[in-house]
């Protein structure tokens, strides 16, 4: 069986061929992934197939943004590089199962002995891959940890003017992102990654999203934020190849080696006032965003991709978050977005704990997304209905090739 061939076939499939005789017991139907080969020869299905493993940059960056988030970060449990070393290959192995629509670890979740605990949790039995991707970062604090130089985006990022933020909701030595077009798809692969890591990671925080918004793709229509507005119009997308190369993708003279063709990973927790924002008129939210409701134009202009007009004298005021966030405000700067919608719960008070989960990768935050968050937090009149609760920045490698394991390049030299 190729592993084109796995595009589609749910885990209860392939549960079923690993228990149906000696010919693939023990080593499965998916054995190669245990192996380190590649899935590389499948291609993309963002609607619910297997999107490729390896390539030259790790999926869950330009991949059409699924509907689902698992966002998780975690926390070294020890400083012995050898057991990390084992936990990231193990780590690589389970992702790459998963990504291919197959179950955490061979055996799965009840083809075992019935007397030791199953190697899949089994919440996944019968779905198929749903597009899932997975996606690894590494914290500034682990390289200290394991004694190993920062790269110099990668320093912490610096306080915001209005910031909230709760140290139990950012940083970590350690990230997973998994997207998926089915949320329990998602939820299997953070849960069985995180139990794989027993012993040598914990959880620091982790963020379910639902509702992508932002584009990654043209052939994807913009979605809306929780305040009712298209959100990410002007998004990079996966068919800018030259753009991504100069705002996305490390490149070889930024370095370090490890990290060329590699990128950055900001990630931002924004709790947004809702019931506040839905007793604010409609012409006071239009002007404050910048942007027409309905058709998600700039003020002034027809239609969503027209060109914004941020001449001084434009209908667009000064402290608009489109003008605020524009590439020609900030020197040029643009950022790739991946963010989702997120509610969790109410906060006791009546009022729902809901807001936006941003993410977004860039060759270097601190030239990209620093000066533009710093204007935002100083000039957006949008400040009064949002606080950043949670914030992190992580190195995300470049993809992997055949036998490669996430951070072999930053762990091995």
């Amino acid at each position: 069986m190729t592993r084109s061939g796995l595009r589609g076939v749910s885990r209860r499939r392939l549960l079923g061929w690993t228990g149906a005789g000696a010919a693939l017991a023990g080593a499965g139907a998916v054995a190669g992934f245990a192996a380190g080969e590649s899935a590389s020869d499948a291609p993309p299905d963002p609607s619910g197939g297997v999107v490729p493993f390896r390539g030259p940059y790790q999926a869950g960056i330009v991949t059409p943004a699924q509907d689902r988030l698992h966002f998780v970060a975690l926390d070294l449990t020890t400083t012995d590089r050898r057991a990390v070393i084992s936990l990231l290959q193990r780590w690589t192995t389970a992702a790459e199962r998963m990504t291919a629509g197959a179950e955490a670890a061979p055996g799965g979740a009840v083809n075992r002995n019935p007397e030791a605990p199953p190697s899949d949790t089994g919440e996944a039995l019968g779905l198929p891959a749903a597009a899932l991707t997975i996606t690894f970062g590494i914290g500034g604090s682990l390289l200290d940890k394991l004694g190993i130089p920062r790269p110099p985006e990668l320093a912490d990022l610096p306080p915001f003017q209005q910031d909230q933020l709760d140290p139990a909701l950012s940083g970590g030595d350690l990230c997973l992102q998994a997207c998926a077009n089915d949320p329990q798809v998602a939820v299997h692969a953070v849960r069985n990654l995180v139990r794989t890591g027993f012993g040598t990671t914990s959880v620091r925080w982790s963020q379910l999203g639902f509702g992508r918004t932002s584009s990654t793709s043209t052939a994807q229509q913009t979605h809306r934020n929780l305040f009712g507005f298209k959100d990410g119009t002007n998004n990079l997308k996966a068919e800018e190849g030259a753009l991504l190369d100069e705002h996305v993708w490390v490149p070889p003279p930024q370095g370090p080696s490890w990290m060329v063709g590699g990128t950055y990973l900001v990630a931002r927790r924004i709790r947004m006032h809702v019931e506040t924002w839905d007793r604010t008129s409609l012409a006071e939210q239009e002007s404050l965003t910048g942007r027409t409701k309905g058709e998600g134009a700039p003020i002034g202009q027809a239609q969503e991709f027209d060109l914004p007009n941020l001449a001084p004298d434009s209908p667009i005021g000064p402290d608009a978050h489109i003008r605020l966030a524009s590439a020609q405000n900030n020197g040029g700067a643009k950022i790739l977005r991946r963010g989702y919608n997120f509610v969790d719960g109410s906060d006791g008070l009546g009022h729902l704990n809901a807001g936006l989960f941003f993410v977004a990768f860039m060759r270097d935050p601190h030239r990209q997304f620093v000066p533009m968050q710093s204007q935002l937090a100083r000039f957006d009149k949008m400040m009064e209905y949002i606080d950043h609760t949670g914030s992190a920045v992580f190195a995300v490698p470049p993809g992997l090739g055949d036998g490669a394991y996430w951070g072999r390049t930053v762990l091995e030299g």
